[in-house]
């Protein structure tokens, strides 16, 4: 991904990074603000999609946005991944400041797209939903399912962390899944989200916490730390245990030993 005649311009990069941000924003915060519970049909039963079908809409953006704009910049839209490939030496460090900026810009232009489409809504919409918290993370009494602070912290750390590993195992040059790795990583951040919405609100993306953070009150701007912290240390932690573990240069000795077998 360097910036050459045969390759994708930094600007070039970083407008599909926030492209890609904001399509997964834009998308998966739609379905959760718009969609996740949503009416009732006639026998009673809810017409809405649930935390199922949010923790799909994650995946299935994230897929869309990979295929669209990852062979331009990657494919990180999300600070902690950004992180987590610096981390394993897959990405320059002196880059992830431009993605970083990019990926928070695209997430604030998608919340503030569905906040102009709720202006427009039934009467009432977009107050409820600001209250509601607009999708925003959250602990303790902003918590779905109720988890405290260190339930948060651990739970934000660790499914960062599989990610990073999920992503940097099958994007890997010669080991990888090749065309299939947007699929692969798709579904896993759906899996995470089905864990994860019950605790937090599922963050792993510092991108996604600020862009919900800006309409969700005072309440939500108050524990946005949390989700721009510890995602991104989960996001180093997932980078440092890959290279530590599967990128090392085998030691003289060894590669001698390997070449004459």
């Amino acid at each position: 991904m360097s910036d050459n005649n045969t390759g994708p311009s930094m600007t070039q990069r970083l407008v599909a990074e926030a492209m890609g941000t904001f399509l997964l924003v834009f998308g998966s915060l739609s379905a959760a603000l718009f969609a996740a519970d949503f009416g009732t049909g006639a026998n009673g039963t809810s017409l809405g999609i649930g935390f199922v079908g949010v923790a799909l809409a994650f995946g299935l953006t994230l897929m869309a946005a990979i295929y669209a704009w990852g062979p331009i910049s990657g494919g990180h839209f999300n600070p902690a991944v950004t992180f987590g490939l610096a981390a394993a030496g897959r990405f320059a460090w002196k880059d992830v400041a431009g993605y970083i900026v990019a990926q928070i810009i695209g997430g604030a232009i998608a919340t503030t797209l569905i906040v102009l489409i709720g202006l427009f809504g039934p009467e009432g919409w977009l107050t409820r939903a600001r209250d509601g918290g607009f999708a925003s993370n959250g602990f303790g009494e902003h918590s779905p399912g109720g988890f405290g602070l260190g339930s948060a912290i651990v739970a934000e750390i660790l499914f960062t962390a599989i990610f990073i590993l999920v992503i940097l195992g099958v994007t890997h040059a010669k080991r990888g899944t090749g065309a299939f790795a947007g699929i692969v990583i798709g579904l896993s951040l759906t899996f995470i989200h089905l864990a994860l919405i019950p605790i937090t609100n599922a963050s792993v993306n510092p991108a996604r916490s600020i862009a919900a953070a800006i309409y969700g009150g005072p309440d939500a701007l108050g524990q946005l730390w949390v989700f721009i912290l510890f995602p991104l240390i989960g996001g180093l932690l997932g980078g440092f245990v890959h290279r530590g573990l599967f990128e090392r240069v085998p030691a003289p000795a060894q590669q001698s030993e390997a070449r004459t077998r």
